[in-house]
């Protein structure tokens, strides 16, 4: 799931509503962005939901420029809930919060996100919410997830959580160096609780956003049909756009 695909968008409204009036025009009152992808391998909390295979992305976001609450989503193509036995390889995923400053270098961002795989029929189900809080400082940030439902299809698995802290650092000339460790514990199932890591580097051609990273999930519990660890460390190659 890509929940950051406004980030940037919704964080510049804000930026520009806190500048004082005289400096700039005011920050637009809805901004609707749309963005595509395709990558080497989908990537989501260091494990791939391709069976290490390349995904088609895209969504669409609104943000309320005076407010900063946002509504969106994103859909990509999946594998995992047909290994596991079900059906569908689609992952569509819907979210909704509020994002702001509480100060000139530190943010917010809280809100909710549906994880939603159309015709699965995996028991559980595949389908899972949770509710996010996010505190941004500069390039870094700290984010925590939290479960309301079995986590993707996991069973007794409610009340799960991850917390993601990363940064990305302009370190010349538009070029990013994406820094990620995560850790997700799975309630009641140990067994899959893991830790992730990511480090990259990305930029915005105009034309393109190009992203290389290297991504490692530190678990053998997630495997293909075929025995492949799912976690295992891979260079993923992204091409995006937003517009």
């Amino acid at each position: 799931m890509k929940c950051n695909t406004i980030a940037a968008a919704s964080l510049a409204v804000l930026a520009l509503s806190s500048v004082p009036a005289f400096a700039q025009e005011a920050a637009p009152e809805h901004q609707i962005s749309y963005n595509a992808a395709i990558t080497s391998d989908y990537r989501y909390r260091g494990l791939s939901q391709t069976r290490l295979d390349p995904a088609l992305q895209g969504g669409v976001d609104y943000v309320h420029g005076p407010t900063g609450l946002y509504v969106g989503t994103w859909l990509s193509t999946i594998k995992w809930t047909k290994d596991l036995g079900g059906d569908g390889d689609i992952e569509w995923d819907v979210y909704g919060g509020k994002r702001g400053n509480l100060s000139e270098n530190l943010t917010y961002d809280v809100g909710g996100l549906y994880y939603w795989y159309p015709s699965n029929d995996l028991s559980p189900r595949a389908n899972t919410f949770e509710l996010y809080a996010r505190l941004g400082f500069g390039p870094a940030y700290v984010k925590y997830s939290h479960s309301t439902t079995n986590l993707f299809g996991t069973a007794n698995s409610k009340r799960s959580g991850y917390l993601d802290l990363g940064a990305d650092i302009d370190v010349y000339e538009g070029v990013f160096l994406n820094l990620h460790a995560g850790r997700q514990e799975v309630n009641n199932n140990s067994m899959y609780s893991y830790t992730d890591y990511k480090v990259g580097l990305s930029k915005d051609f105009g034309l393109a956003t190009v992203s290389l990273a290297w991504v490692k999930g530190n678990t053998k519990a997630y495997r293909s049909p075929e025995g492949e660890n799912l976690g295992k460390s891979s260079a993923v190659l992204t091409v995006s756009k937003t517009f």
